[in-house]
């Protein structure tokens, strides 16, 4: 975005924030507000429900619970799994290249 769009975009919302009654204040509280909240989850589900891991367990979590799933599978700050290398194949020594055995899919 150059910079004459983003002044006037500014203009545009401080005009819009006055005539609404909204003051700079206001808005910083706000974004806080939605900062602290976002930091303050600790799981969250496919369909985006959120749990901050206080208080008794949401009935989402305790659902999945009870049909098997662990809890840290819906963790958010989980540590990611390291990718393993697939192990290298030399197809130059298989014994059915060319065959109709090479073409078989696995079922």
């Amino acid at each position: 975005m150059d910079e004459r769009k983003r002044d006037s975009m500014i203009a545009y919302l401080r005009r819009r924030m006055a005539q609404v009654g909204i003051k700079a204040a206001d808005l910083a509280v706000a974004l806080a507000e939605d900062r602290r909240r976002a930091k303050a989850v600790r799981f969250r589900s496919a369909f985006g429900e959120t749990w901050d891991g206080q208080g008794a367990m949401p009935q989402w979590l305790s659902n999945a619970v009870s049909a098997g799933q662990s809890a840290e599978h819906f963790a958010i700050d989980k540590p990611v799994p390291a990718r393993q290398e697939r192990p290298k194949v030399d197809w130059s020594k298989d014994p059915f290249a060319g065959s109709r055995l090479a073409n078989i899919q696995p079922q």
